[in-house]
């Protein structure tokens, strides 16, 4: 069977009523928004600044490891990684939130009383404690090819943004591409080899005029003012406080530092950290080094 059971799920999954409080904005700019939305975990996060990160099931070692670390980067800084729990870049993207303390939404294709596939049915869990399962049915396991596709339209619209890291010509992760699209969200891709057929699907989107993103920072750039975490938000707009950026200006030297020891000697919480950080490289005063260590250019 490709569904694990979880029966207790669905009484306890709280169910949202299109037009009532709680209910997802960002689906009302679908022709066809669920009437019903079930959420298992914290409903709150559906409402956060959240960015989709999908993919290839059959993903290399390099996009597992990109999707994991723009995921990582991406919740360090307070936004909500949203996907859909299937195999490769979807699950990378979920442990990368995960590992960084942040939220993460998994949108189901079938009811909110099962998981696809049974093998996430650990994963799945840990994503009820930091974020949310997120589906339009209550029950039921997923109904043919047509049920990934459906479930792909409300990953793109419950994200400011879409990034697809590895997909071949034909991957279902090009219909969420196509769905942020017609939304008028950000759409960006990964870069990959170009003589492998895993990369063809994410050249063709920036053929067409997809954005890049090789690393964090070029998704918190893509993403509207108004979508960006609070701490984040003022960060991009020159407004933290002068004494937090001299902090950091005055930690940060021509030696690489882990994000812990500039945390440690600025005091400052990751996420300001990560703002500020960002904000650095956006104007070109600080560098990104391997390691997740920071540098002053």
């Amino acid at each position: 069977m490709a569904v694990a059971e979880a029966p207790r799920a669905a009484a306890m999954a709280r169910a949202l009523q299109r037009d009532a409080p709680g209910y997802p904005s960002g689906l009302d700019d679908l022709r066809d928004a669920p009437a019903e939305l079930f959420v298992l975990g914290d409903a709150a996060a559906l409402s956060l600044p959240a960015v989709a990160i999908v993919g290839a099931r059959g993903a290399s070692t390099y996009g597992l490891a990109l999707a994991e670390r723009l995921a990582r980067d991406l919740a360090a800084m307070g936004v909500v990684i949203v996907s859909g729990l299937a195999r490769g870049i979807d699950a990378a993207a979920h442990k990368g939130a995960l590992a960084a303390g942040g939220r993460t939404l998994a949108v189901l294709p079938c009811g909110i009383d099962r998981v696809v596939p049974p093998e996430h049915a650990a994963l799945a869990q840990s994503i009820t404690a930091a974020g949310a399962l997120v589906s339009e049915f209550e029950h039921g396991a997923p109904f043919g090819r047509g049920a990934f596709v459906r479930r792909n339209r409300l990953i793109a619209a419950l994200s400011q943004a879409t990034v697809v890291v590895e997909a071949a010509e034909g991957s279902g992760a090009l219909s969420t591409a196509k769905v942020a699209r017609k939304l008028a969200r950000p759409l960006l891709a990964c870069p990959g080899d170009v003589d492998r057929p895993g990369s063809m699907g994410t050249l063709a989107l920036l053929r067409a005029g997809a954005r890049i993103a090789a690393d964090a920072g070029d998704v918190m750039a893509a993403l509207p003012a108004r979508a960006l975490p609070t701490h984040a938000r003022a960060a991009a707009a020159g407004t933290p406080p002068m004494d937090a950026m001299g902090c950091l200006l005055a930690a940060l030297t021509d030696a690489p530092s882990t994000l812990d020891a500039l945390a440690a000697s600025t005091r400052l919480s990751l996420p300001e950290l990560q703002a500020l950080l960002l904000q650095l490289e956006w104007s070109g005063m600080a560098a990104r080094v391997p390691g997740q260590r920071w540098r002053r250019r």
